[in-house]
């Protein structure tokens, strides 16, 4: 079975978050270990950011600032969408949390939708999202 990296390059949709990924030097770790669950924004998520934003943000000098960013979308522990529940706490890797919403069957991190969700990996569980959530 694909690891949460393989997954996320093999759907053409996460192309920007794995090149975001890439530059951040988060492979190994979204690769070997976990379990992880991973709100992976797809490329229309990124397309929403400011014009330049993801090209600046993977430039050597802000890797700090994105692997943040990214680690804000990274939960210990494998969370299937079944699981989540209204007004759920996910402390994130970067020690903030996120917040699920679920209103009319759709859940939402942080306010952002959840396109795809349970994309099954060996070392976690990836749900794409509709937006980049930020961290505070």
């Amino acid at each position: 079975m694909s690891n949460i990296v393989e997954v996320a390059v093999a759907d053409k949709s996460l192309s920007t978050l794995v090149r975001s990924v890439k530059a951040a030097g988060l492979e190994d770790t979204l690769s070997n270990s976990g379990p992880f669950t991973f709100f992976a924004p797809d490329n229309k998520a990124f397309g929403k950011l400011a014009a330049g934003t993801v090209e600046d943000l993977i430039k050597p000098e802000n890797r700090n600032k994105l692997t943040g960013i990214l680690n804000y979308h990274v939960i210990n522990g494998k969370i299937y969408s079944r699981n989540f529940v209204d007004g759920q706490k996910l402390k994130t890797v970067n020690g903030q949390e996120l917040t699920v919403q679920i209103k009319d069957g759709h859940v939402r991190i942080n306010g952002a939708k959840i396109m795809t969700r349970d994309l099954e990996a060996s070392n976690g569980v990836v749900h794409a999202l509709e937006s980049v959530v930020m961290p505070a």
